[in-house]
């Protein structure tokens, strides 16, 4: 089934109708989506370990039986001091750790090759859904079409005012706002750990080429730009909900086809 959409300018005025690429007709997959999200959020893990002689670099030793105290490993020459200081031993303090973290072990999660292809093409055609994009909490009240695509122009644009201007033309500049306003500090122990702040996601452009745009809207809130050859699910569906509020230009779109 051939699916027609309209190609906005900067202003929001209809210039011409584009055929959407097949892409957009993939069924609806949550459960290879999240899988891909997930394995791709876990590729990024840095794997941790303890040396294998922690807590053993020591001189303690049983003292064996007959002194009428336990037989955990005790450093030597501690034998006159008030704690006669154990060691080595796990349940001993400042002993060695029973089952320490192993820098061996598999923390990252697999995904085949062809279920990542559909998650992406399924993450894609979610973001013409306005029911799922609606659902992730985007405000699409006032935006001209879902999927948004604009011309080619929008890549070449090189000032904030410019963008923002543009944004309002084509009614995303409503989620932005809200974008802005759902800066949340986190709560607990995350806020000493270099993440204190919890923000939403707003609209993604997917452009083909970056003449200007992206240090042109990089700081509006929730924002973010990628190449169409970069397109990946994490970005279509973050946190694994996908239908994210999508702006494609239209060379993206044809780069799409082409594929």
């Amino acid at each position: 089934m051939t699916i027609i959409a309209n190609v906005y300018d900067l202003q929001g005025a209809v210039i011409r109708e584009i055929e959407l690429p097949s892409i957009f007709e993939t069924p609806f997959r949550p459960d290879l989506i999240k899988r891909a999200v997930l394995a791709s959020i876990s590729s990024r893990r840095q794997s941790q370990g303890r040396d294998k002689r922690a807590g053993k670099r020591t001189t303690a030793e049983s003292w064996g039986t007959g002194f009428g105290v336990a037989r955990v490993p005790r450093v030597k020459g501690s034998r006159h001091h008030a704690g006669r200081r154990a060691a080595f031993a796990p349940m001993t303090v400042g002993g060695r750790a029973a089952h320490p973290p192993k820098s061996e072990k598999r923390s990252k999660e697999r995904i085949n090759t062809k279920e990542r292809r559909l998650a992406i093409r399924s993450a894609i055609a979610a973001t013409a859904n306005k029911v799922l994009v609606r659902s992730r909490g985007h405000i699409i009240d006032f935006v001209l079409e879902i999927p948004l695509i604009v011309t080619d122009e929008l890549q070449e644009i090189e000032k904030a005012a410019d963008t923002r201007f543009a944004f309002m033309q084509l009614g995303i500049w409503d989620d932005i706002m809200r974008a802005k306003k759902g800066k949340k500090i986190r709560p607990g122990k995350g806020k000493m750990r270099g993440r204190r702040y919890k923000k939403p996601k707003g609209p993604l452009i997917v452009i083909s080429e970056d003449e200007g745009i992206y240090q042109a809207a990089k700081n509006h809130p929730g924002v973010d730009i990628i190449n169409v050859k970069n397109l990946n699910v994490e970005s279509l569906a973050p946190g694994t909900h996908a239908g994210r509020l999508t702006i494609w230009t239209e060379s993206a779109i044809n780069f799409l086809s082409g594929d």
